[in-house]
C-alpha cells in the first residue's frame, strides 16, 4: 500500500497515512478537526525487494558476451562493417 502525505492548510499540520489506492482520501485534520486536509505531491516512496528485481539479481554481476555465434546486433559481436 503506498504512503500519502497530508498537510493541513489551516494550522499546518502534517500526516503520513498508509492507504489503499481505492481509500477516499482523508479531509479532517487529527490536530485541529477542521476538514481542510488535503493530499500532497510528493516522490514516491516504494522500493522493490526480493528477487527478479535489478537490485537483488543484476547490479554485481558483469555484462554476458554472446554464447558462440554473436549477431550483428549484439554490442560484443567483433566489427566487421555493414551487416548484412
Amino acid at each position: 500500500m503506498p504512503i500519502y502525505e497530508y498537510r493541513c492548510s489551516s494550522c499546518g499540520a502534517q500526516k503520513d497515512v498508509m492507504q489503499k489506492f481505492s481509500d477516499t482520501p482523508l479531509t479532517d485534520c487529527p490536530e485541529c478537526g477542521k476538514a481542510t486536509l488535503a493530499k500532497q505531491i510528493s516522490v514516491a516512496g516504494f522500493q522493490l525487494k526480493g528477487s527478479g528485481y535489478y537490485a537483488t539479481d543484476f547490479k554485481d554481476k558483469p555484462a554476458s558476451k554472446c554464447e558462440t555465434s554473436p549477431c550483428v546486433t549484439c554490442p560484443a559481436a567483433p566489427a566487421t562493417g555493414t551487416p548484412s
